[in-house]
């Protein structure tokens, strides 16, 4: 056997001395043991930089096991309370059972006593009036003459007695005794009875963005929108994941604001702070307890007036929003600049902008004041509900006049206070009257048809007319819902203005879901007004107290804005899809409406 003395380096493998005569004749070598120790270095400095990873695995593997922990924890935590809930709902039925038992015996017991009582009177009688007759019978067929005429005077008083007395014969009681259970509400109940609260969100994909994560103005509340991703960088589209924020001095680290989390149930959080006093701090986030992407963060906060002025606060005071100088009832909302940021256009590519706007404050043709209702019909044309001028005015889909109808008034075919509008697949024009307290249906060119005096919900209407995005106002006289749309799944999608949300519901009526919660953040509502759904499925919504239009997935998860900087909205009422494809919104505090380019 032969002894590897040698190295060739071209090769890098020893060898021994009949090698290097041979194959590796032309090749470079060298005594092994001369590269032995330099092999042996790099292999240390190998080992050690691989060796100096494990404590970051052991960590690794700590945590993960520390949350597979949890997580079985968690799980028979929950697996007791859901045992114990139904536990005491079992005890509950069992009593409520029991309750209607005693309850029904003693019933039936109280009845069965008065009924005794008559039926032994009724008994007593007949028996009377049994021997009476046997007695006097008797002695009429075998008495002697001596004593017919001694009985007779007695048994004629008793006779007479007997058929003059008043025997209860009418029923005391009655046997009506029934036990009604209304199950089916309680069987929808226990189907969806207990939510079982989790999400996939980990903090490594997560991030936040807005320019409150490095910049503030001590004393003006501020606000970073924090969109939650799973392992795969995923959106993560529900809510109640635990996400915490703390602000610190970046010196001393004492806690310097109270950071509060306002969760929009669509897998985004806003997160709002107002920094008392100036200087540079450090902005913590952290989800399930795991630092966020890029957490902590630099922040610095300046006083207000070191703060340089941006020219739309400079336009804002020299111009009136409306470009008019007259009164708007309804002030725009500035976002925050991170709502167009380059991110945002990535991840939600609805970024749109105005075509066109048609009209201003008048009574003349193409004027308008307070109008609401808006729809859009299949033959390319716009109408709208003028409300304090008491009449329909339509427009084609580029915004041209074509006609107005409607005279103001209490009879049928007259209008007043015309507030939801819409067309269905007839073409005729619906309108929800507000004063009147009905619908009238007039025919596509305005003329009047008949009216519907409304006793019941809209939503009647809604199905009749179930293939197109309607935007009928809802019930003009509830205090809560206000608009609706119907999908391509026949659902029927409510916004509730003073519950600041949006309610989807089947075709039957019953109440599938709702998203929204008051607020100014992604996915949040100030009293919401027109909704319509395109063809996809997505839901617009307009946010009248918060003057923009969001857009959110069949679920309810907020999508993107609807860029209305470039004429800013001041109030939206009605809202919908023109055949074209655009957007169609009725700006109520302009007095005019804006048609903005949406794309699906």
């Amino acid at each position: 056997m032969q002894v590897m003395e040698f190295y060739c380096e071209s090769c890098e493998t020893a060898m021994c001395l009949d090698c290097t005569e041979g194959e590796h004749r032309e090749h470079v070598t060298v005594p092994l043991r001369d590269v032995l120790e330099q092999h042996k270095a790099a292999l240390k400095d190998q080992l050690d930089a691989i060796r100096g990873r494990l404590p970051q695995l052991t960590a690794a593997i700590e945590l993960v096991t520390e949350i597979s922990r949890q997580l079985t924890e968690g799980k028979n935590q929950a697996v007791a309370g859901i045992s114990s809930t139904f536990d005491d709902l079992e005890r509950a039925l069992q009593q409520r059972k029991n309750a209607l038992i005693t309850d029904l015996e003693n019933i039936c017991s109280s009845k069965q006593k008065v009924l005794q009582a008559q039926l032994t009177s009724l008994l007593q009688g007949a028996e009377h009036i049994q021997s009476s007759c046997g007695f006097t019978e008797q002695a009429l067929s075998h008495g002697s003459s001596t004593e017919v005429l001694l009985v007779q005077k007695q048994m004629s008083e008793r006779v007479t007695a007997l058929a003059r007395h008043d025997f209860p014969e009418k029923p005391h009681q009655n046997a009506h005794l029934d036990c009604q259970v209304e199950t089916d509400g309680l069987r929808r109940s226990i189907q969806n009875l207990g939510v079982l609260i989790t999400t996939a969100a980990v903090a490594h994909t997560s991030v936040a963005t807005g320019e409150g994560l490095r910049h503030a103005t001590a004393g003006v509340p501020q606000s970073v929108t924090v969109t939650t991703k799973d392992k795969d960088g995923e959106l993560v589209r529900t809510g109640n994941a635990l996400l915490r924020a703390e602000i610190t001095s970046a010196g001393d680290g004492v806690a310097a604001a109270d950071a509060e989390v306002t969760d929009n149930k669509n897998g985004t959080y806003e997160v709002g702070y107002v920094l008392r006093a100036e200087g540079d701090f450090l902005f913590s986030l952290a989800l399930y307890g795991q630092p966020l992407r890029g957490s902590p963060f630099r922040l610095r906060a300046l006083k207000p007036s070191d703060v340089p002025q941006s020219p739309d606060d400079v336009k804002r005071r020299v111009k009136s929003p409306s470009g008019t100088g007259g009164h708007v009832r309804q002030k725009a909302v500035r976002r925050p600049s991170s709502m167009y940021s380059t991110t945002k256009k990535k991840e939600n590519p609805i970024e749109d902008e105005l075509i066109y706007r048609v009209g201003s404050r008048g009574r003349e043709k193409g004027e308008f004041t307070n109008l609401q209702g808006i729809s859009a019909s299949s033959n390319g044309r716009v109408v709208v509900a003028d409300s304090n001028n008491q009449c329909i005015q339509v427009f084609s889909n580029d915004g041209q006049f074509k006609m107005r109808f409607g005279v103001r008034g209490r009879s049928p075919g007259q209008l007043q206070r015309p507030t939801g509008v819409s067309v269905d697949l007839n073409g005729d024009i619906v309108v929800a009257d507000y004063d009147n307290r009905w619908v009238s249906i007039f025919s596509s060119d305005g003329k009047f048809k008949y009216f519907v005096i409304l006793i019941y919900c809209i939503l009647s209407l809604q199905k009749k007319t179930s293939n197109h995005a309607l935007t009928l106002q809802y019930d003009p006289f509830s205090p809560g819902p206000h608009f609706v749309a119907v999908n391509n799944k026949n659902e029927i999608i409510v916004t509730d203005f003073h519950n600041h949300s949006v309610k989807v519901y089947n075709a039957d009526g019953e109440f599938l879901f709702r998203f929204g919660s008051h607020g100014e953040g992604n996915g949040q509502f100030n009293a919401p007004t027109g909704v319509a759904v395109d063809a996809n499925g997505n839901i617009i919504v307009a946010d009248w107290g918060n003057s923009r239009i969001q857009v959110f997935d069949s679920t309810g998860s907020f999508l993107s804005y609807i860029n209305t900087s470039a004429d800013p909205l001041y109030g939206p009422q009605g809202l919908a899809l023109t055949s074209d494809g655009n957007v169609a919104v009725a700006d109520s505090g302009n007095h005019c409406f804006k048609v903005y380019r949406y794309l699906q």
